[in-house]
Formats: structure tokens, C-alpha cells, sequence
């Protein structure tokens, strides 16, 4: 059904409601219905020409012809999906408003849910409206004048979230995910509730259990404290939060229930230099040093996953890497004989956001995939932000990635074809782990798999990201304080970090399991395809094809005309401004640096997803300037007269009006990278998590 053909048919339906229940008496109730029923026809009304002119410009923003998909086109999409379902409801209360069995409290509850909802798309529908007009044409992030689109942003934040963490909850995804989301929310406030008490084991259990019981029964009440938390609460809890699963308790029931693999071990590489070879002349080398950002020299962890026992990880010298686990680190289970080592190598970063979670809340699908790609995987186990900003988990990242291509053979692979895969934040660091090999001369991995990766931290506003206020996993808010904290900045006092809520989330874990496997099938069949040991033996190349990755991204972001606010400002750095002296210029060893002396300050800034830096030195001036009036007349001219979007009650959300820096940066921001960089890119296979993550 087109997009008018709906508004038509529930602006009739809501008509006929409403002249159904005035006339049922001056009741509460009916009154209520009444106007449900009056606020859906006019927000209907108000909504279908604003998603028009979002749709009339979308193909524009396409990745190409076969490819219509884009942040305007998820926007439009979610809005009807919420209008779709107001139309079905709408004609369930048309059909049964007469029955004695007619649910009218359930039914007004879930009308008046919507209609809020409805209320706060057609806001964002206005508000990509005035990013549209605001923006310079064909680009999807904002580039201009920083102080227009801060006084936007700042008045966007505002709005009323928790109508779309109630009875709404995921209705814009298809209805298989939903009891995840609803699971996942539940878990969320009631881990919020007793976070930071003097509450430990069963007590907690007992008192995370009740509470989740009352926010199973009331939707509105979890949406309220759903919005209370991603507004209110710290980094600190999340990082609680997200490594529920790696309480011992819990990975030991997801293993009992995982694959069972010969291999499972965790390593601790020692920080010693190594030399590599250079792949445009492999008789000279380059060191590598160990990690020291901020914390100085310090071993790596990494987990190595192999579901045969092969030549070379029972080595003495692997196990002199080998950090003790218990009894489940090698599972000694007979065999004729151990297998030959594979031909093909997984280098696997863990998501988290920069601040939760290791190889150990990964390993079941990780092992899901050793036993379908038949090959060794490497987990590995990075700093984690707060206490370890960038670079460090760079720098952790790339140091175990050349281990592991030196050191293949004890892995158990033969290295020809080695393959990075990551999801999230380990998507991003997959990207910079790649760059920084070929910035460095050494050899870069032969493809890339990222699930939902983050590759641009810069503060700024696109379509997706204002649908980032619904995100039911990961909202705006939160994602601000993650990015934050992997910058380096000042986090909220947080004296107790030691003192955990230690609820048993069974729910969690097990829908957790549910998506980590849905996404297990899809990266596996890919990784499989491409780890595809048949036909002609892969070769290295000093400049892999870019072709792919430059089809797993908006070229609106990457291919730009020149000009005062395009990227090539942000593009302008070279090679030897990020501390790289390239060999064919210098007799000197390749150094790569990520020193704050080269990549600027990263003193403690706070650092916001939409909201613009300060930084008048990275901004040029926009053509005409706008007085504080001009502005405040902009932000408030993107509603129309008359329309009141709903208002966060909970307080001011923390959403600084500065940013640090160093977000910029290719190596935090590999979509900011230049051309010539991101052309040392391998072939890369993306994995969308959701209609509303991209841009």
C-alpha cells in the first residue's frame, strides 16, 4: 500500500472512530478515545506530505541503483511502519468497538502509545527536513555552519524518548525480534534499579526477578525508567551492564550449550618487539613495538578457538603463551591424530562499544564458526576504554594481528588467506588494524567482515543517527558516553566501579544467544565463501582492490566535490602529518605514530555523536553569516506552526556542545580516512544490523 493510500484509509477509519465514540456519552473513556483518535488524524495528516518530500529526494542518497537504501529511506520506513500498525488497530476497534468482549482500557493504552510515537516521527520527519535544507546537497552528514546545527541538535535531544521503549518497543523491526527487545529492556531497568546497591548473588537475582515482573506487566513504566537510564545513568553502567555475560556463572552455561571444540586457550603475548617484513620488498623489515599508549608496555591477550586439534597448537613453544583458565582451556578428547594446519587464519576483535566485554562473552558462536569454516580463529582481548582510551586498543590490536601473521604456523594455519571479522566497535578497529598494516608497509589482511561497524566517531548529524533516539540496543545518549570514553574524555565519578550488580540475566543470555547465532549463520556463510580453499591460490598485493569497500558505504559520504565545507578539509591530512615516513622516501625503518604529540591533545573533552567540535581551525566559514537570531528562528522554523512535538520529562540529557578532536582522526574514523588510504583497504563484506543503522 503507497504511502497515501494508507494516511487516506486511517485518516478514514479515525474519522469514523471518532464519530463513533462521541457519541457514546460524556464519558472519560470515551472522551479519551475520542481524542486518540482526533490526534491520529491530524498527526496522519500532518506526517504524509513531510515523508513525501523525504522520499521525493531519498534515491539521491542511494549507494546506486540496486542498492535504495539510505537514512531517509529508514526514516520513511519507520514512520510507516508506525502508521501501518495504527491502521490495523484502527480497524480492530472499528470491527469489535461494539462487543461485549471489546478490551477498551488495553486498546486505548496501546491508541494512545502509538499516537505518541507517531507525534515524535513526524518531529524527526521535520527535523531531516531542516538537515536536508541546512546541509549542502547530496551530502548525508552535516557540514556547515557548526553553530546552526548545534542549536538543532540540542533542541532534537529534547524530545520525549520513552514512548518507543513501552508498548512500542521495536515495532519498526519484524516481529520475530521483539520479545529479544522486550527481554533485553526488561533486564535493562531492572539491572538499573539495583545498580550501585549493597546487593550481591541471590538477593539480587530475588530483587531483579520481582522488579522485572512489574516492568513485564506495565509498559509505560518501563519506557519511563527505560528513558531515566540512557539519560541519567554513566558509562560505568553500562560496562556493568553489557558484561553481564561474562559473569563466570553464565559463560559457563552458554559453553555447556556451545560447540565443542579441541581448542580453546587463552594466550598472554609478552611485549616484545618484532621485526616484519615489508611486502613491497620482503627482505627489509619493520618493528613492531608493543602497545604503549597511556599504561605503557603490557602483554596482549588473545584466545585462540580451533575445532580440530592441529599441527603446532600443542607446541611447547604456543604453550609457553598459554595463560591458565581451569580445566577448560584444552579439552583433551582422543584422536587418530592431529590435523594438518589450515590454509586460512580468523583474526577476531570483539564489539562492545570500546568499553565492555572480551573473546569470552564471543566464544559460543566463535566456536560455531571454527567447526563450519574448518579453520583456527584468534579472539583477541584489547583494553577496554574507560581506563584505556585510544590508541590503546589500536595499538593491542595491530600488535596481535602481526603476531599472528608471523606466528601462523603455531596457530595452527599455513597464513595463505587471513581474514580480519569484528563486530561494532571491533568492526572500527578491524578497518584501523588494516590501515595501520599498510601505513606500516607489512602485510595487510586479505578481507575484512564487519557486522554493524562504527567507522565514523565525528561528532555530526545524518538521517540515521536521528533514528538513533529509538534505538532499542543502543541510543543516542549511550552512544555519546562510549565515544567519550574512547576518546579519552572525563567520565562521571564513579567511586564504588568495584561493586557490580550481579543479577543472573537467564533471559539476556539466552535471546542474546539467539541474535549472536543469527548473526553467526550470516558471517559464517560469508566468511566461508571467502576463505573458499579451491580454484587459484591467493596471492598478496602491495594496493588490494578498494571496489568493495567503496560499495559497503554511502559514496555521498566518501565521493565529494572539493569546496570550503566539503571533507576534503577533514581528507587534507597526509600520510607523514599522522608521524608516517614511508620508506621510499627515507632509509629510516617505517614508523607509524599514534603519540598525543602527533595526533594532537587528547585531554579530557567530551565528545558527542551529532554535536559539532569548536575547533574553528578544522571548520571553514560558512558563506553568509548567521546572527544567534537567524539561528534560533532556523531551529524553530523546522516545525510547523502549531505542531508541539512531546518533551523529555526526565531533565536535561548530558550532551555537551564540544567535541574533542582527536574523533577526526582516520584511525578513530576510518570513513574520514583519505582516498589514498582507504584504497589499502582489502575486499570488505558489511553486515547491516538494522533498516535504522545506516546512514
Amino acid at each position: 500500500m503507497d504511502l497515501h493510500t494508507m494516511t487516506q484509509s486511517l485518516v478514514t477509519l479515525a474519522e469514523d472512530n471518532m464519530a463513533f465514540f462521541s457519541s457514546q456519552g460524556p464519558g472519560e473513556t470515551a472522551r479519551r478515545l475520542t481524542g486518540v483518535f482526533a490526534g491520529i488524524r491530524e498527526q496522519a495528516l500532518g506526517l504524509e506530505p513531510a515523508l513525501g518530500r523525504l522520499l521525493s529526494v531519498a534515491h539521491l542518497f542511494d549507494l546506486d541503483t540496486e542498492t535504495p537504501a539510505n537514512g531517509y529511506r529508514s526514516l520513511v520506513h519507520t514512520a510507516r511502519c508506525c502508521l501501518a500498525h495504527l491502521l490495523h488497530k484502527s480497524r480492530y476497534v472499528a470491527s469489535n468497538r461494539r462487543s461485549i468482549f471489546f478490551r477498551t482500557s488495553h486498546n486505548l493504552a496501546e491508541l494512545e502509545a502509538y499516537l505518541a510515537a507517531l507525534t515524535q516521527l513526524r518531529a524527526l520527519a521535520y527535523y531531516a527536513q531542516h538537515l536536508l535544507t541546512t546541509n549542502q546537497p547530496g551530502r548525508l552528514f552535516f557540514e556547515g555552519d557548526e553553530r546552526v546545527i548545534a542549536d538543532f541538535l540540542q533542541e532534537y535531544v529534547t524530545l520525549h524518548k520513552g514512548c518507543f521503549y513501552g508498548r512500542c518497543l521495536g515495532f519498526q523491526f519484524t516481529p520475530a525480534i521483539r520479545p529479544f527487545l522486550q527481554t533485553i529492556s526488561i533486564g535493562l531497568v531492572s539491572f538499573g534499579e539495583h545498580y550501585k546497591r549493597n546487593e550481591t548473588g541471590i538477593s539480587v537475582t530475588a530483587s531483579s526477578l520481582f522488579t522485572g515482573g512489574r516492568f513485564a506487566i506495565d509498559p509505560e513504566l518501563r519506557g519511563a525508567e527505560f528513558e531515566r537510564i540512557i539519560q541519567n545513568l554513566d558509562v560505568h553502567f553500562w560496562k556493568a551492564f553489557w558484561n553481564i555475560t561474562e559473569i563466570q556463572v553464565l559463560s559457563s552455561l552458554a559453553n555447556m550449550a556451545s560447540t565443542t571444540v579441541r581448542v580453546s586457550r587463552l594466550l598472554s603475548l609478552p611485549p616484545v618487539a618484532f621485526e616484519m617484513p615489508l611486502t613491497s620488498d620482503p627482505e627489509l623489515t619493520v618493528t613492531i613495538s608493543p602497545p604503549l599508549a597511556h599504561t605503557g608496555p603490557g602483554p596482549v591477550l588473545v584466545r585462540l578457538i580451533s575445532y580440530d586439534l592441529r599441527e603446532g597448537q600443542d607446541s611447547k613453544e604456543l604453550s609457553s603463551f598459554v595463560r591458565s583458565e581451569g580445566p577448560r582451556s584444552l579439552e583433551l578428547r582422543l584422536r587418530p591424530q592431529q590435523a594438518p594446519r589450515s590454509r586460512a587464519l580468523v583474526v577476531h576483535i570483539h564489539g562492545g562499544g570500546f568499553v565492555a566485554q572480551t573473546s569470552k562473552s564471543h566464544e559460543p558462536y566463535l566456536k560455531s564458526w571454527a567447526q563450519e569454516l574448518g579453520v583456527p580463529i584468534l579472539s583477541i582481548d584489547y583494553s577496554l576504554a574507560p581506563e584505556a582510551p585510544f590508541p590503546r586498543a589500536l595499538e593491542e590490536c595491530f600488535y596481535a594481528y602481526c603476531w599472528a601473521v608471523k606466528h601462523c604456523a603455531l596457530l595452527g594455519s599455513t597464513g595463505e588467506r587471513i581474514c580480519l571479522a569484528g563486530d561494532s566497535a571491533g568492526g572500527n578497529l578491524c578497518f584501523t588494524v588494516s590501515l595501520r598494516a599498510a601505513a606500516y608497509g607489512v602485510r595487510v589482511p586479505d578481507g575484512i567482515m564487519a557486522a554493524y561497524p562504527a567507522t565514523m566517531l565525528q561528532s555530526t548529524a545524518s538521517p540515521s543517527r536521528l533514528l538513533s533516539l529509538m534505538d532499542p540496543l543502543l541510543p543516542l545518549s549511550v552512544l555519546s558516553k562510549c565515544v567519550s570514553a574512547y576518546a579519552g574524555a572525563e567520565t562521571e565519578d564513579h567511586p564504588d566501579s568495584d561493586q557490580k550488580a550481579l543479577g543472573v540475566m537467564g533471559l539476556v543470555q539466552r535471546d542474546t544467544a539467539l541474535l549472536l547465532r543469527d548473526l553467526r549463520l550470516g558471517a559464517s556463510s560469508w566468511l566461508n565463501s571467502f576463505l573458499e580453499l579451491g580454484g587459484q591460490k591467493s596471492h598478496l598485493k602491495s594496493v588490494p582492490k578498494t571496489e568493495p569497500m567503496r560499495r559497503s558505504v554511502s559514496e555521498a559520504a566518501l565521493t565529494q566535490p572539493e569546496g570550503p565545507l566539503g571533507t576534503d578539509s577533514l581528507k587534507s591530512l597526509k600520510l607523514h602529518d599522522l608521524g608516517l615516513r614511508n620508506s621510499s622516501d627515507t632509509t629510516d625503518t617505517p614508523e607509524l605514530s599514534l603519540s598525543t604529540e602527533i595526533l594532537g591533545s587528547s585531554a579530557p573533552s567530551t565528545v558527542n555523536f551529532l554535536l559539532g567540535s569548536e575547533d574553528e581551525s578544522e571548520v571553514s566559514e560558512a558563506p553568509e553569516e548567521l546572527n544567534s537570531k537567524d539561528r534560533v528562528r532556523g531551529v524553530g522554523s523546522a516545525f510547523p506552526e502549531g505542531f508541539h512535538p512531546r518533551r523529555c520529562s526526565q531533565g536535561a540529557m548530558w550532551m555537551p556542545l564540544y567535541s574533542a578532536p582527536i574523533v577526526k582522526n582516520p584511525f578513530m574514523s576510518p570513513l574520514l580516512a583519505p582516498d589514498s588510504m582507504l584504497q589499502t583497504l582489502p575486499p570488505v563484506h558489511i553486515v547491516q544490523g538494522s533498516p535504522t543503522s545506516g546512514s
